[in-house]
């Protein structure tokens, strides 16, 4: 050491310096360590009321930055140091956002998706391009710059919505999933967007055009970072997934390589090309792979640096540069500025949404609650408002507006959400509209549907053998399901009434006309006692289904009755003239207010039943479970009819035997899901045999079944026998006679009983009812419950 050195050693105002650094950088990791901390009681205190993890670490970076004592103390290299932690963070949340987009979606586009993310961007884009020249945001206003600031505004923030609608529960809903792919297209389309602008104009330079040079060294660039991180990472990944096995620890030269050559390939285009660094991540992001190790490790890695590190510090850094007392909050025209921009954005979503809503079929209430969500703006908008204030685009003061409008748009999302668990709770009756639970005195109601007139004569006899017992009237609401084809629309004129639409196609009205006066001659002479209305269904395939549950909701129907989508010629071979039916019924299955069941007609139109003499063997299939005593409550209507024979087979399982499924069903048998639905079966097969097998109307035969082998075998030897089965459709808890048939099921919307007795190699003259009991869901929660409501 020298002398100077020395002296500098010895110089007390060097070693003052010195302790004032090291002091100010452990106040600086005090502050973050206490954001961090607050951030999550925070959290925990307002848990309760359905508050987003993004609400308390706004609340919490925006009080501590904003202290005067922090703000004092808080110095310029160490917020320096934030601000590049917030723009690192920013660059791994748009590589996130590049990897949660499929590359398959450029040659599957979901069709409803894309169509309410467009329509949503393209009316908030004319809308916001529209108003913001008013609101003069920028020091030097340009058409480019309310381009830009439209692209912005109408998009959405992908990944925040994914996060609140998962912390509210509903991310596995039918609106939950829809909604989160619907974002995420929303994000592709308006970052793809701004990325092209980005390469046309330079935001650093006014928005002025750049050269075409310049231009065409992008595009070249980006071609060829696209290429390399589609062919070569995979590649790459590959090769460590195979030289570091699952269950051994990876390789540090593996992974440093690894990384190394994504960074590379991610700053290919900004070192060269001077390209904008958040956009180059997001588009090699998003063909990147996602499947392997290594894939699933990174990912895990970045979603663990944001929940724990990059979230509160980006909202802390976003408190130290909105410095409020610069704002102009006196001035009226700023809260103006906020309310226009912030209805500009809910407005063009919502309008949107409703748009496409119509024309997909969606209910009023899903569309306004999608463009609502869907209107969320997030971390990247945030950070382009800073972006802007800190390059002297726009005033801080307009920089402040914007972070405003941002947090308004996705402070109201717990609202919402809660709206939509309310009118999902509503659309999941509590009363228990199944044939098990139906008063005796109270009048049995049925939504009979029908495809054309190949269904009436089944129709009649089912109706025929429902009518059960002297007592209550039987309400029979015969539904014709027509599809709304362009030629039928072409045809419908203007009726009485604000929405009425009368038919006025020849074939329909005839069609209708002829299947009325069948069912009304014969309910005349033959069903005494049984009331019928005559409904129509005529909506495109994809909605049918919420008409049909619409109805038996309104109509307080008992039971849903579908006819199968394969219909039996009197020559014995099967018509596909209704397949595209068959999504209609599984949408009916699950989505129905009541229990639903599906009748597949293999002679069951062509007998002649009579009240006076037996003319039809029938038989119940039991074996277990919800489903099948629903199959028993509605044959104990046809065991009190005089010309039908019922037969009621129950299957057992033989306890005594020594294979293996035996022995694990009986230790099964001790958990107490099992015990209870045991239970329940047992007591009300045994209700039933008094009142209907004790007293002589029903045949009753048992057998005892090892295994599902057994119980094939067993439904393959009734062939012959019975005109007619009633089935349950599955439902059923741990029964080992039942286990492995739903592996080779050729219709599972049958169930696996259902589906061997309606296959074509089983008989053409038996004809097969599958029932299911309504789904009992009053108790919806919200909580990742894989509720409908769309």
């Amino acid at each position: 050491m020298d002398a100077n050195e020395e002296d500098t050693a010895k110089d007390p105002r060097c070693t003052q310096v010195t302790v004032m650094k090291v002091a100010n950088i452990a106040v600086n990791m005090l502050i973050f360590m206490v954001t961090i901390a607050l951030c999550n009681v925070l959290h925990m205190l307002l848990r309760p009321y359905s508050q987003p993890r993004i609400i308390s670490e706004a609340i919490v970076g925006f009080f501590l930055s904003n202290l005067p004592f922090l703000r004092n103390n808080f110095s310029a290299d160490a917020n320096m140091a934030l601000g590049y932690i917030a723009e690192f963070g920013m660059i791994c949340h748009m590589f996130v956002i590049g990897l949660q987009i499929d590359p398959a979606i450029f040659t599957r586009l979901p069709v409803r998706e894309v169509k309410v993310a467009c329509t949503g961007l393209l009316l908030t884009f004319l809308l916001s391009l529209f108003v913001t020249p008013f609101l003069h945001l920028s020091y030097d206003p340009s058409i480019e710059f309310d381009v830009f600031i439209s692209l912005i505004l109408c998009g959405t923030a992908s990944p925040l919505l994914t996060r609140i609608l998962n912390d509210l529960k509903i991310g596995k809903s039918d609106i939950g999933r829809f909604l989160i792919s619907t974002a995420v297209i929303s994000d592709l389309i308006s970052l793809l967007v701004f990325t092209v602008g980005y390469i046309i104009f330079d935001p650093k330079d006014g928005f002025a055009v750049r050269p075409v040079g310049e231009i065409l060294l992008m595009l070249g660039v980006l071609v060829v970072q696209t290429v390399l991180a589609a062919k070569f990472i995979p590649l790459l990944m590959r090769w460590v997934d195979s030289q570091n096995p699952p269950g051994k620890l990876m390789k540090g030269s593996h992974l440093i390589v690894s990384l190394a050559s994504i960074v590379l390939v991610c700053g290919f285009s900004p070192l060269i090309a001077r390209f904008n660094m958040m956009l180059s991540v997001f588009l090699a992001g998003i063909v990147m792979p996602r499947e392997g190790r290594l894939s699933r490790l990174i990912t895990g890695k970045v979603k663990y640096f944001f929940g724990l590190l990059f979230f509160p510090a980006f909202m802390l850094w976003v408190g130290f540069e909105v410095d409020f007392s610069e704002f102009e909050g006196g001035d009226w025209l700023v809260w103006v500025s906020v309310l226009l921009l912030f209805v500009t954005i809910l407005v063009g979503k919502v309008v949107g949404c409703l748009i496409s809503g119509v024309m997909l079929g969606f209910n009023w209430r899903d569309s306004v609650a999608s463009g609502l969500l869907l209107s969320m703006k997030g971390h990247f908008h945030i950070f382009m408002a800073i972006l802007a204030k800190q390059r002297d685009i726009i005033s801080p003061t307009d920089s402040i507006i914007m972070v405003i409008v941002c947090f308004m748009t996705f402070i109201y999302a717990p609202m919402v959400v809660k709206n939509i668990i309310h009118r999902a709770r509503k659309r999941s009756p509590t009363q228990r509209m199944a044939l098990q639970w139906l008063n005796p005195s109270s009048e049995f109601r049925i939504i009979l549907c029908l495809h054309g007139p190949e269904n009436v004569h089944s129709a009649l006899n089912f109706m025929q053998i429902s009518q059960g017992p002297t007592g209550p009237k039987m309400m029979v609401y015969v539904n014709d399901m027509i599809e709304l084809t362009d030629r039928i629309a072409s045809t419908l004129a203007r009726g009485e009434g604000v929405d009425a639409m009368t038919i006025t196609d020849d074939g329909v009205l005839e069609m209708r006309e002829s299947i009325t006066n069948t069912i009304n001659g014969y309910v005349r002479d033959q069903c005494e006692g049984v009331d019928v209305k005559r409904l129509l269904t005529l909506t495109p395939l994809a909605t049918m289904h919420h008409d049909i549950c619409a109805l038996a909701e309104e109509l307080l129907a008992s039971i849903i009755i579908l006819p199968f989508h394969k219909n039996q010629r009197p020559d014995g071979k099967v018509n596909t003239d209704y397949l595209e039916f068959r999504s209609v019924n599984r949408k009916v299955l699950r989505h129905a207010p009541c229990s639903v069941g599906i009748l597949v007609d293999r002679g069951l139109g062509s007998i002649q039943l009579s009240r006076t003499t037996k003319c039809m063997n029938a038989a119940i299939i039991f074996i277990a479970g919800k489903d099948d005593r629903e199959a028993l409550a509605y044959a104990g209507r046809v065991a009190r009819h005089p010309g039908v024979k019922l037969t009621i087979i129950r299957f057992l399982l033989d306890t005594n035997g020594t294979n293996v499924s035996s022995r694990v069903t009986r230790a099964r048998a001790n958990t107490t899901e099992y015990e209870e639905e045991l239970k329940q079966d047992d007591e009300y097969f045994a209700e039933f045999y008094d009142r209907h097998v004790a007293t002589g109307h029903v045949a009753y035969m048992e057998k005892y079944l090892l295994h599902s082998g057994e119980t094939y075998s067993t439904i393959k030897s009734l062939e012959g026998e019975y005109s007619l089965f009633i089935v349950g459709r599955g439902g059923r808890v741990n029964s080992t006679l039942t286990a492995g048939m739903n592996d080779w099921e050729a219709c599972p919307e049958l169930g696996p009983i259902g589906d061997i007795l309606s296959a074509t190699d089983f008989s053409v003259t038996a004809s097969v009812l599958i029932i299911q009991q309504h789904k009992l869901r009053g108790k919806l929660q919200g909580l990742h419950e894989e509720f409908s409501i769309m």
